[in-house]
């Protein structure tokens, strides 16, 4: 992490600030792509969808070209929506099981080495300070889930396809994304008690302007040049991650998506 926010001096100030134990105690919800981890979580599985022949050869060079592009241009609104059209399209008739069982035998391969070193110093600490942390993505539920569980977050927020006997429709349930995520977080700080003006939210994109808005303690990873301009003008700290490769720490399990 550059800047004037170094990784021990952040992660001193929040061990400080432990939470009370009861009411109005703070939490921390963290984007996944870009943020904790370096690159789509849900193109990282593009080959193994591929290989088993969920997904054609075409679609492995769509994928390759949309991670490029989300690379070196971000998350941009446009960028998100087709995404999200080209997603639920190409998923439709997929068995749901298969999927599950595709994602639990290539996690730790594919998402493991994209783990940014500076993210887990910030899961860890927010853990150690007795906040809890929550991971919210635009990426499916069935991806999210399983790597809440491996980085120790209460619980996700994601994206949630619809399915029935057994198979995606192509329909989308409920969309992750920009103001929905926002409204989401406000939700369960309402049911669990989170005080949000004592919380904090890291994010890379704009599009998560809204998320970033509702907490106390905003914070820019790595962010888009729409972000960038943002966090400047407001004074919210900017953190730039750059060490891919570091190995998650236990902790408790996320227990379901919201």
């Amino acid at each position: 992490m550059r800047g004037d926010w170094g990784v021990q001096q952040y992660w001193c100030r929040i061990v400080s600030e432990r939470a009370d134990g009861g009411l109005h105690r703070a939490a921390a919800f963290f984007d996944l792509d870009k943020t904790i981890i370096a690159r789509s979580s849900t193109l990282a599985f593009g080959p193994s969808f591929y290989r088993h022949g969920l997904i054609s050869r075409h679609d492995v060079v769509r994928g390759l070209m949309a991670q490029l592009l989300f690379r070196l241009g971000g998350a941009s609104h446009q960028r998100m929506e087709k995404f999200r059209d080209q997603v639920s399209q190409v998923c439709r008739g997929w068995p749901a099981d298969r999927v599950t069982d595709i994602i639990t035998r290539n996690l730790h391969d594919l998402i493991v080495p994209q783990l940014y070193a500076e993210a887990l110093a910030l899961l860890t600490a927010h853990r150690s300070a007795g906040q809890d942390v929550v991971i919210v993505s635009t990426s499916g539920q069935e991806m999210v889930g399983p790597i809440g569980d491996l980085l120790g977050a209460s619980t996700v927020i994601a994206t949630r396809m619809e399915v029935a006997d057994g198979r995606y429709t192509g329909q989308v349930e409920f969309y992750a994304y920009g103001q929905a995520k926002a409204d989401q977080v406000g939700r369960l700080a309402r049911e669990r008690g989170y005080s949000l003006p004592r919380s904090y939210a890291y994010s890379d994109s704009i599009t998560d302007l809204p998320m970033l808005e509702i907490v106390g303690n905003p914070r820019a990873v790595n962010p888009d040049r729409a972000l960038r301009k943002v966090a400047q003008q407001r004074g919210w700290p900017v953190l730039s991650f750059s060490a891919p490769g570091g190995a998650p720490a236990g902790g408790p399990a996320a227990s379901r998506g919201l």
